[in-house]
């Protein structure tokens, strides 16, 4: 029953990353780094680390919410396919703040919602 609902729960969450990017997308197009990823993995953490410390750690609900939505909503593989697009359009200072602020901000994210639960 778990691995259903962590099925279910992905998917769910790979819609909502798709919702979010699209919208954030829509409103960034003049700036030189894709936004929606950055938003969409920056919640991602963020949430994460609000569910690993305490809201609902260790429990089903908390493995649904992390493994299955969470793992459905954040892509940090469009991250870096993004950061590497980048690199070959040859706009390696976009490519390096793209990525490292990405990485930068997600852990602070992180951070914050363990601080918050913990």
């Amino acid at each position: 029953m778990t691995a259903l609902l962590l099925a279910l729960a992905g998917g769910l969450g790979a819609v909502a990353r798709f919702e979010v990017d699209s919208f954030v997308a829509r409103r960034s197009r003049r700036l030189s780094v894709p936004m929606g990823t950055l938003v969409v993995n920056v919640t991602a953490c963020f949430l994460l680390g609000l569910v690993t410390g305490g809201i609902a750690a260790g429990s089903d609900v908390g493995e649904v919410l992390g493994v299955g939505f969470l793992g459905g909503y954040s892509t940090f593989s469009t991250a870096s396919v993004e950061a590497a697009r980048l690199l070959r359009a040859g706009r390696a200072r976009a490519a390096l703040l793209h990525a490292a602020g990405m990485l930068v901000a997600s852990l602070a994210a992180a951070l914050l919602g363990l601080t918050l639960t913990t």
